[in-house]
């Protein structure tokens, strides 16, 4: 069985490509395109990895990130940070919510294919392995 992953960014050009990419590594990719919609997503279709923007409309990524860690259902639920918001407070803030990696936007897509590589790897059925910062 596939790994599910939701990918969440209001740009639609990085959706697809991020899709393309992990597809062609056999994984299921759900999409959304604001936070509010991700969220829903996360709830919905069950994924095992969450791949989030955080400048997104309705409701930010690190909202969703507060959210999904605040479910009891979701709380484990691997999250990849992948945004254009790189200054160190930001990198700092979503490891404080709960990121289990932060990435900056431009990315290379086949080192965001390792970093899901990895986390997927590392997880099991008490989530992943998180480390205090």
């Amino acid at each position: 069985m596939a790994l599910k992953v939701l990918v969440c960014d209001d740009e639609r050009h990085i959706v697809r490509l991020i899709q393309v990419n992990l597809e062609r590594q056999g994984y299921t990719v759900v999409t959304a395109f604001d936070g509010k919609e991700g969220l829903e997503k996360v709830r919905s279709e069950k994924p095992n990895l969450v791949v989030l923007d955080v400048m997104m409309p309705y409701m930010d990524g690190f909202e969703v990130l507060k959210n999904i860690r605040r479910d009891s259902e979701t709380e484990n639920l691997p999250v990849i940070m992948l945004t254009a918001k790189a200054q160190d407070k930001d990198v700092f803030e979503g490891y404080h919510y709960g990121a289990d990696m932060y990435l900056t936007k431009p990315f290379n897509p086949m080192e965001l294919v390792t970093f899901v590589k990895r986390i997927a790897a590392g997880s099991d059925d008490s989530g992943p392995k998180r480390y205090e910062i």
